[in-house]
């Protein structure tokens, strides 16, 4: 793709990195058949390439976005599908988030908006604001149907019930149970997971312990940075995430680590990212680079572990809905499926494993219609299969599709963590 920024322009790290972006994109459109907006709407600029050309036009110009720029830029899920499929190995998701900070920079949006995505930004990240807003919710739930659209829509996903804290996610360090650790890890707690899947954190503990493996969660354990990463907002995604770079940073300089161990895929996308993120900070640049190179999913670090004692006690059929994040953003496709069935579990795949439940991070809340639709679309693919549960490797997921698919929604951890001797996760059988 030809591009036209001027020599003032690509003095610019950022918008050089964007050039050479938008140049590697050859028009072919192979990316249009796997995104779920374009498959849902047909519309080329709610594809990846009409929104390349979209942010190439407010991006050279160095204009803020019409309206309508916005709300296609804005339908995108960040999926990263479009990535998995480009032959000329355009890296959309660098390009989309650059997008979205000059939108936040340059456009003001309609008041509701700005409020809902302030509300998200604030509450999200802080798990302690985030159980007392959803406690809020819960009690406001008979009178949704009063509520403004939007605000009906996120009290729709409110859990029926709120996990009550767990062990896991304080800062600790939790030793292997049987002789000295092999390995010694640290543990992304997240934010959103706290409150939403505590049992996540605490299947994972659990089975590493088990397999010899020290774990650490260190203060803060908080957000990674990613929601607000991909709303656009900068300043604070960077705060965050140079929190947790300086906390693992002192445990990697301290007692070492293995690795740095997340169970939320979405989380592992963006922690992988770090080192492209403060590329151009002397200050972080190592550091952030250092934690880049040492984050790994938790499938991921469980393949190369001795798990031949991991066996499943009970013949469960289980269907792999794979995140986006972790099949698109990470590249990890085999791992869980591996773990699964060398468990002994009856693992299956649904049609269309490829599209976006309509989760996507904040998507759901922000753009209700289409995730809905996906949802649905999404649901129907993972019932013909037949599964006794579902089992994925992202909270977002677990909150998307529990409660609609007729069947238990776990992470993948919970379910080797049970093969392993843990408890059997609630609603198998």
């Amino acid at each position: 793709m030809q591009t036209n920024f001027t020599l003032a322009q690509l003095a610019d790290p950022a918008i050089e990195t964007v050039n050479g972006i938008l140049r590697s994109c050859v028009h072919c459109g192979f990316c249009t058949a796997t995104c779920p907006t374009y498959v849902l709407l047909g519309d080329e600029l709610d594809s990846p390439r009409g929104r390349i050309y979209q942010m190439k036009s407010f991006l050279e110009d160095d204009r803020p976005p019409t309206a309508e720029e916005v709300k296609h830029i804005d339908r995108c899920l960040s999926c990263l599908s479009c990535m998995t499929t480009c032959p000329a190995s355009v890296h959309y998701m660098h390009l989309v988030d650059h997008g979205r900070a000059h939108i936040e920079k340059t456009y003001k949006r309609p008041l509701l908006d700005r409020l809902t995505r302030t509300f998200i930004a604030l509450a999200l990240p802080r798990p302690g604001l985030f159980r007392a807003m959803l406690i809020a919710g819960s009690l406001a739930r008979p009178l949704r149907a009063l509520m403004p659209k939007r605000l009906r829509t996120m009290l729709n996903l409110l859990p029926p019930k709120l996990p009550v804290p767990g062990w896991a996610d304080r800062a600790a360090v939790f030793q292997a149970e049987y002789g000295p650790a092999g390995k010694r890890v640290a543990m992304l707690a997240g934010c959103a997971q706290q409150v939403l899947g505590p049992q996540v954190n605490e299947a994972t503990v659990r089975l590493l312990n088990r397999l010899g493996v020290e774990v650490v969660v260190s203060r803060p354990a908080g957000c990674c940075g990613a929601l607000v990463h991909h709303m656009g907002r900068t300043a604070p995604s960077h705060a965050q995430a140079k929190a947790m770079i300086d906390a693992w940073i002192a445990e990697a300089d301290g007692a070492g680590l293995d690795a740095v161990v997340i169970n939320a895929s979405g989380c592992g996308t963006t922690v992988k990212d770090y080192g492209h993120m403060f590329r151009d900070d002397p200050a972080w640049a190592e550091k952030a680079a250092r934690i880049a190179g040492l984050a790994q999913d938790i499938t991921e670090f469980l393949a190369g572990l001795d798990m031949s004692d991991v066996r499943a006690p009970e013949t469960v059929a289980v269907t792999y809905h794979s995140a986006c994040s972790m099949q698109h953003g990470q590249q990890i496709k085999e791992p869980p499926l591996v773990l699964l069935r060398n468990a002994g579990f009856a693992v299956r795949e649904p049609a269309e494993g490829h599209l976006c439940c309509g989760s996507a991070g904040t998507y759901n809340m922000l753009q209700p219609e289409l995730a809905g639709r996906l949802k649905a679309r999404k649901i129907a693919n993972l019932k013909a299969t037949a599964p006794d549960v579902i089992a994925t490797g992202n909270i977002g997921c677990t909150m998307q599709l529990a409660g609609d698919v007729g069947v238990p929604v776990v992470h993948t951890v919970e379910l080797l963590d049970w093969a392993a001797g843990g408890p059997k996760p609630a609603g198998i059988g």
